[in-house]
């Protein structure tokens, strides 16, 4: 189970274009992951809109948002383009589920990933995790807090 306070694990994952990210080459600011169940589907999609919607509030606080599904990369690329989402999307595809295990987000019976989101400081550090069952999204407000936590304060 990761926990907050951990290291987050390091992987590499393709882009919807294809290109490697790896999560270890991201340190120097927040990284929000977003696992969730498959690109084109209603909660999902109201979940990434909402964070679309709201892009200028994760834009401010220097967040890199990844969303990340089994879904292949032509689709992330052609569902970031429909919808016209500012964040980037990592297919984990093959082999299937690995980061999604690596996380504690893997749904061995529908073969997909749970909703889970993980907040990662500029460290590496695991500093906030967001899970719902089912169709239930998670509370875009609960990452804008976790991120305010996480800045510095100035006197």
């Amino acid at each position: 189970m990761i926990t907050v306070g951990e290291p987050a694990p390091d992987f590499t994952l393709p882009d919807q274009e294809k290109r490697p990210v790896a999560l270890s080459a991201l340190r120097g600011s927040p990284v929000l992951l977003v696992f969730y169940p498959a690109a084109f589907s209603g909660t999902c999609t109201a979940e990434m809109c909402a964070i679309r919607d709201d892009w200028s509030a994760f834009e401010t606080r220097r967040v890199r948002v990844l969303g990340i599904s089994v879904d292949s990369t032509h689709a992330l690329a052609a569902w970031r383009r429909e919808q016209g989402f500012t964040h980037d999307f990592l297919s984990d595809r093959w082999p299937t589920g690995t980061v999604a295990k690596l996380y504690d987000s893997w749904n061995e019976g529908t073969g997909q990933a749970q909703r889970g989101s993980f907040l990662i400081d500029a460290d590496g550090v695991v500093r906030g995790t967001w899970r719902t069952e089912g169709p239930v999204a998670r509370d875009l407000h609960a990452y804008l807090d976790a991120l305010d936590a996480l800045a510095p304060t100035t006197a």
